[in-house]
């Protein structure tokens, strides 16, 4: 008995030792959705555009032109200004932001975006990451509209900037007060403001819609360069149009002839029929050649 005792206790702690041991099995992470892996790599295409030294030195610039106009209006109102727009803006420093955005947006803010959106997809190619981006789950439906969300942000971004920095400079080198509109009814200064925010937005959809033309040219070419030059060039080309009379009548189709209907924020009421019209022309842009950037990207060979 004993030994037969001793076997079936040496026995037991054998069978503990052999019986299987459960593994816990914790529950798998679910996949990342659609929408949470979009704006993931929005973020992340954020972050590369505002880190790029190139990017930051061209905002840098558009932080400086304000100061540079108000410090010439500063300078050139020690003298009679009289009733010019040096006059007005010397008198109030909230002018100053709307004269800054009629300094910048024909040429200044139109090459900036040109070349955050020319370099979008042009870029990717001349790099040779564009296939390393498509072989994540995006597809080149949501990465051509992560790189236009992209350029959107950096149009708004850019806009505000301008805004910002005036309204610093207009603070800091005028009294400010009370603002008369182009229509002669005076405001006070909290709806000067709100009217600034007004011509931001209004600034930035104009700007957003010159995006998606570069976009679009950004992926007939894999060269960012050409992209861009070619975005400029048709700038150009459309302000030139807009100033002979004798071709007036294609001016209601030429984008930049609705830029500087900003101005409607300026008078009272708000001139919205005619900003409202602006807008329209602007979402026009952006699905035409929106569509245009959309059928070329998703049917050409990718080779870079």
């Amino acid at each position: 008995m004993g030994e037969n005792g001793t076997a079936v206790s040496e026995a037991r702690p054998l069978a503990r030792e052999e019986a299987p041991v459960r593994e816990e099995r914790r529950p798998a992470r679910p996949a990342p959705g659609p929408v949470r892996h979009l704006t993931r790599l929005l973020a992340s295409e954020i972050g590369l555009t505002f880190r790029r030294p190139r990017n930051l030195a061209m905002l840098g610039v558009l932080a400086v032109v304000p100061v540079v106009v108000g410090i010439a209006v500063r300078v050139a109102s020690d003298g009679d200004a009289g009733g010019s727009i040096i006059g007005q803006i010397a008198g109030n420093g909230l002018m100053l932001t709307f004269a800054a955005f009629v300094v910048m947006m024909p040429i200044v803010l139109p090459l900036t975006v040109s070349v955050v959106a020319g370099d979008a997809i042009a870029g990717e190619a001349a790099q040779g990451t564009l296939r390393y981006l498509l072989v994540a789950p995006a597809g080149r439906t949501r990465l051509l509209l992560v790189k236009y969300a992209n350029v959107v942000v950096f149009c708004l971004a850019a806009c505000a900037l301008v805004a910002v920095s005036a309204l610093v400079t207009g603070l800091v080198l005028f009294p400010v007060g009370p603002v008369t509109l182009l229509s002669g009814t005076t405001i006070p200064a909290a709806g000067a403001l709100l009217r600034v925010g007004v011509v931001v937005l209004y600034a930035a959809a104009g700007m957003a819609a010159l995006g998606a033309v570069a976009l679009a040219v950004s992926t007939l070419t894999e060269a960012p360069i050409g992209a861009v030059a070619t975005s400029v060039v048709l700038v150009v080309v459309s302000q030139v149009l807009s100033a002979i009379p004798q071709v007036a009548a294609v001016r209601p189709v030429l984008l930049t002839s609705w830029w500087g209907a900003f101005d409607g924020a300026l008078r009272a009421p708000v001139a919205f029929d005619e900003m409202g019209r602006g807008l329209f022309a602007f979402a026009a842009y952006v699905l035409v050649f929106g569509s245009l950037a959309w059928s070329r990207f998703t049917s050409k060979d990718i080779t870079a």
